[in-house]
């Protein structure tokens, strides 16, 4: 039986709602492409940090209201519009603020060790692109593109884009995409491996919870364990992340979620885990 609470997030311009162990985290901004807002943002901050450590949650799936996922910040935001009290702030007064605004967002979000998923039903653009990456998995609507956009507004990018691109697509194309802001489409991305699978767009919010769902019925230690290994793959020499591997591995063979498979296998029927 399908179970569903819906979360409180302070603003109806991010939705959230657990269902099934999945935290399902909605950009509510279909006018505007869910851009980037101050409501929006911190709402989303919270959400991200609520639902990582809440142990009702075993899978986070972002995504976006309408037909887009995010198009990034508020370009309007960024002329005559702007924030009086951010213009009046120093140089290094708003450095700091962008950092820590980033560490937040992507960087708490990376930090998550439960899987997370991005659900693109439409374009990913700039600071929404690098939200999408800092995901650990990206499934892409047939009519989904992507850019990295700062070009064109004569910027040099943030939020960590840089670092997730060139880990997802390597060296050139990081900076044939950062260079250029092309436009992306969902096939290209697939190709290029900047999202992992490209399904119809009437299906996707449907395959990406089905996929979440699947993981979020699984066991939550091993996966922690999992993304700690494949995280210091990028950090650490052979030798190093190897030895951790073996640490972590010995580990989970005193668990009852790792007895559970074992007599599943035997059984031949579907574990239940129970994240311990």
């Amino acid at each position: 039986m399908t179970t569903e609470t819906i979360i409180d997030t302070g603003t109806d311009e991010l939705l959230c709602v657990i269902r099934d162990r999945v935290a399902i985290i909605t950009l509510n901004r279909p006018e505007v492409r869910n851009a980037m807002s101050d409501n929006l943002t911190p709402a989303l901050r919270t959400m991200i940090r609520t639902c990582g450590e809440n142990p009702e949650v075993g899978v986070l799936l972002i995504t976006g209201a309408g037909k887009a996922f995010c198009a990034g910040g508020n370009i309007k935001g960024m002329g005559a519009h702007r924030d009086k009290k951010k213009t009046e702030m120093s140089y290094e007064e708003k450095v700091a603020d962008l950092q820590e605004r980033q560490r937040l967002l992507t960087g708490a979000l990376t930090s998550v060790r439960k899987p997370t998923i991005a659900a693109l039903p439409g374009p990913a653009v700039g600071a929404g692109l690098a939200l999408a990456m800092a995901c650990d998995i990206r499934i892409a609507a047939q009519s989904a593109f992507v850019s990295t956009g700062y070009l064109r507004v004569a910027l040099s990018g943030d939020y960590g884009i840089a670092w997730l691109l060139t880990r997802l697509v390597g060296t050139a194309r990081a900076r044939e995409l950062m260079f250029t802001a092309e436009k992306v489409d969902a096939a290209r991305c697939e190709q290029i491996g900047l999202v992992n699978r490209v399904v119809p767009d009437e299906t996707l919010q449907d395959e990406a919870f089905a996929f979440a769902k699947s993981m979020a019925e699984g066991p939550t230690l091993a996966l922690r364990y999992m993304k700690d290994n494949l995280d210091e793959a990028l950090l650490f020499d052979f030798a190093t992340a190897r030895d951790h591997e073996a640490e972590r591995l010995i580990r989970l063979t005193t668990t009852a979620d790792h007895k559970e498979a074992v007599q599943a296998f035997i059984d031949k029927r579907k574990p239940v885990f129970r994240g311990n």
